[in-house]
């Protein structure tokens, strides 16, 4: 009998509009190639561009909050793993997974640390940032201070330690969990994208123009980064490359982005990407500067995979290359994005260069057979461990035990009123 998985979803995935979306397809690959059969359920609305899952043989389940049908539910459905899509759905289903399924493997995909982009969020706000970009780079120990301080960063943490495995897409992020918040290193999973770079012919310097920026404008990074780019940068840029013309992509753009659509300025709002590959690979350089955010970005991984270079900031940059040098120029100031961005535009050997730089990261950091191998090991040990592996997560247990009573007792209460109501 095939294993089961079940991924409890915060949305229905959208591998062409986010980063977000293509990487649970991955997820959703990776253990489909381990024989699982695989069932996403979410309490989320359907979406436009939301992925056809049914058609990948993935069942689809909508799901209810505080609602005990679930817990009939996925007791019959008796997955051996349940995956939590970010900590709000661990937060809502965990104690019900926990109480139906005692030995399911649960683990949390987190995406990102939420908390560690609102805290820079937070700061970032606080400055008059035309021109300046937010110390991104403060020590750990800061960002620890900060952190403890938000809600979200108590009840996110909460969730991981209270799972038996967490996958971490980004080093950063882990050293912080482990140096600074005590989270053992043995419930984490480092597991940034999986990919695979094809063996195509892709367009050469000449044959490329323009520059191209892309990203969900639903999250706040991007749109912070493409009012920015209008408003200061891309001014400067089209000083020194009057032909030169800058297109934007996002799903879900709203009225204050298109408005921002000036064909007379170089500035095009461009919308929804159908093929993020084919606008990529005809950009000769992708121009993204972020000012806050966490994780890695997907964005880079995708102008890597095309082959086509990229200018950001430090925090767009992070954890994404390891010792190679970055596929571009990370710059820390306006004047520096600028000269870099010009720079890979006009000169060819410099452009070759920074994308050979972008093939080499692909593989040293990204390769989908190197990561895939550790991430089975992984689940592999924690399974045949979890007894074990859950009586030395003490503060896990911990956790467990009180969220799980309060969080029951609202949900129960909940669910008696909505029966009241109906």
């Amino acid at each position: 009998m095939a294993l089961k998985l079940l991924i409890i979803g915060y949305v229905w995935p959208e591998p062409r509009s986010s980063a977000a979306g293509s990487r649970m397809m991955e997820l959703i690959d990776f253990f489909q190639q381990q024989g699982y059969e695989v069932t996403f359920a979410s309490p989320a609305a359907l979406s436009e561009h939301r992925a056809d899952l049914k058609s990948l043989d993935v069942h689809e389940v909508a799901i209810e909050l505080n609602s005990e049908s679930f817990d009939g539910w996925v007791r019959n459905l008796d997955p051996q793993i349940v995956m939590f899509d970010r900590f709000m759905m661990e937060e809502q289903f965990g104690w019900r997974v926990e109480q139906q399924c005692p030995q399911a493997l649960r683990i949390l995909d987190t995406e990102d640390l939420h908390s560690l982009r609102q805290v820079r969020h937070q700061r970032f706000k606080k400055l008059d940032p035309a021109e300046t970009l937010d110390k991104q780079f403060d020590d750990k120990h800061t960002l620890f201070l900060e952190m403890s301080e938000l809600d979200i960063a108590q009840r996110e943490i909460a969730a991981i330690m209270r799972c038996d495995l967490s996958i971490m897409i980004s080093r950063f992020e882990i050293e912080l969990l482990t140096e600074c918040f005590g989270v053992r290193h043995e419930n984490l999973v480092h597991l940034p994208f999986m990919l695979e770079r094809e063996n195509i012919t892709l367009p050469r310097f000449k044959a490329r123009n323009h520059f191209v920026t892309i990203g969900n404008f639903r999250h706040a990074p991007n749109w912070d980064s493409v009012l920015w780019l209008k408003q200061v940068i891309w001014p400067r840029v089209r000083e020194q490359l009057p032909k030169a013309e800058l297109h934007v992509y996002g799903a879900y753009p709203p009225k204050k982005a298109t408005d921002l659509h000036k064909p007379g300025e170089g500035f095009y709002l461009d919308g929804w990407a159908p093929d993020v590959h084919r606008v990529l690979s005809q950009a000769r350089v992708c121009l993204a500067p972020l000012r806050f955010g966490a994780g890695i970005k997907g964005k880079f991984t995708d102008a890597m995979l095309n082959g086509t270079p990229a200018v950001t900031t430090p925090v767009g940059a992070e954890s994404m290359h390891g010792d190679i040098p970055w596929c571009g120029e990370v710059a820390e100031s306006v004047p520096a994005i600028v000269a870099g961005a010009v720079r890979l535009y006009k000169d060819a050997e410099f452009w070759q260069d920074c994308q050979q730089n972008g093939f080499d990261i692909l593989e040293a950091e990204f390769s989908r057979e190197k990561i895939q191998a550790r991430f089975l090991q992984q689940i592999e040990y924690t399974r045949a461990h979890l007894t074990v592996s859950r009586k030395e997560n003490f503060m896990g247990q911990l956790l467990r035990h009180h969220h799980h009573k309060s969080t029951k007792y609202m949900s129960q209460w909940i669910e008696a009123k909505n029966k009241l109501l109906s």
